[in-house]
């Protein structure tokens, strides 16, 4: 009940607490897709090269990273130099082609690069292509 000499206070909506949860839900999506990026290969300081091509994989590239420290990795998984070969031979099988990509470190020396290099191309079918990044 209204008393006569209240005067009418037009009728208000509240829009800050929605604001907030749209900022809040906006917030959730971009932390999201942070975390939907596809790494292919362990962690590492990739060189700059302004003449970067992307290359286009016919099936899923095999990728081997070599760290800072000269450790190697196939598919994230340590392997010695030695028994690369053998691995890449088994990952591409008889007859077919794969691109093999090499994670270099840009700390790592180039006699180690040079090294994984000539091991992968002992290898009947592997497409070699050096992992860069755009400066």
């Amino acid at each position: 009940m209204r008393l006569p000499d209240e005067p009418d206070l037009p009728p208000q909506i509240n829009i800050v607490p929605m604001i907030d949860v749209i900022f809040a839900i906006l917030t959730f999506f971009i932390m999201s897709t942070l975390f939907l990026t596809r790494s292919e290969g362990l962690p590492v300081n990739l060189p700059s090269a302004a003449t970067a091509q992307k290359q286009e994989p016919t099936s899923t590239p095999i990728t081997v990273t070599v760290d800072a420290k000269g450790g190697v990795s196939l598919n994230k998984k340590a392997i010695s130099i030695d028994g690369l070969t053998e691995e890449v031979r088994g990952l591409i099988g008889a007859d077919q082609e794969a691109l093999v990509v090499i994670n270099a470190d840009s700390a790592v020396s180039h006699g180690r690069v040079v090294a994984v290099m000539d091991r992968l191309r002992q290898v009947q079918g592997a497409k070699l292509a050096i992992a860069t990044q755009k400066p």
